[in-house]
C-alpha cells in the first residue's frame, strides 16, 4: 500500500492510524521504520507492506513504477 502526506507530522499520523487500525483486525506489525524522521515510514505486516512517505519522496522514488505489474486494490474508506 502506497499512501503519501504533505508534511512529517501528517505521514506520522497515518502510518500510526494504519497501524491502529490493522491490529484492531488481528495484524501485528513485523517491522516498522522511519517513525523518527518521518519522511518515509515502513510497515510490515509480512503479507502487506505499508509506505507512508512525504509527498516530495513519493515523487522522486516513484515506487508506482517499481510495482506497475502489481494488481490495483481499491480500498473503500
Amino acid at each position: 500500500m502506497l499512501a503519501s502526506a504533505s508534511n512529517e507530522r501528517l505521514v506520522g499520523a497515518i502510518a500510526e492510524a494504519v497501524e491502529e487500525s490493522l491490529h484492531a483486525l488481528g495484524a501485528k506489525v513485523i517491522a516498522r521504520e522511519g517513525h523518527r524522521e518521518g519522511r518515509w515510514i515502513v510497515l510490515n505486516f509480512a503479507d502487506i507492506y505499508v509506505h507512508v512517505m512525504h509527498e516530495e519522496e513519493r515523487v522522486y522514488y516513484d515506487l508506482e513504477r517499481l510495482y506497475k505489474d502489481c494488481p490495483v486494490v481499491s480500498l473503500d474508506a
